[in-house]
């Protein structure tokens, strides 16, 4: 079952990493450097111009000017593989 995910919040905490919340109540910081190294147009747009920091949410999702927004289940589930998630007390 896939569970469905959505950022809360979101905090640039360099030139490629992010500090992330999400609707489960994990949260935690993902470097997205890879992610820069291998993306395209957008993406090397996003790097170029020096926007990542300009990232901002949208209906739950991270987006940025130029139109560049990520799937917050895949990233949730990325994060949550790399034991990059910190998960809340039950």
């Amino acid at each position: 079952m896939i569970e469905i995910v959505k950022v809360l919040s979101v905090l640039p905490l360099g030139p490629s990493r992010l500090r992330i919340r999400f609707s489960d109540g994990s949260w935690g910081e993902h470097d997205f450097a890879r992610f820069f190294a291998e993306g395209g147009p957008m993406v090397r747009e996003v790097r170029e111009q020096g926007t990542f920091a300009a990232v901002f949410l949208q209906m739950g999702t991270l987006t940025w000017p130029n139109g560049l927004a990520l799937d917050s289940i895949a990233l949730h589930a990325e994060m949550s593989d790399a034991g990059e998630l910190v998960r809340p007390a039950a």
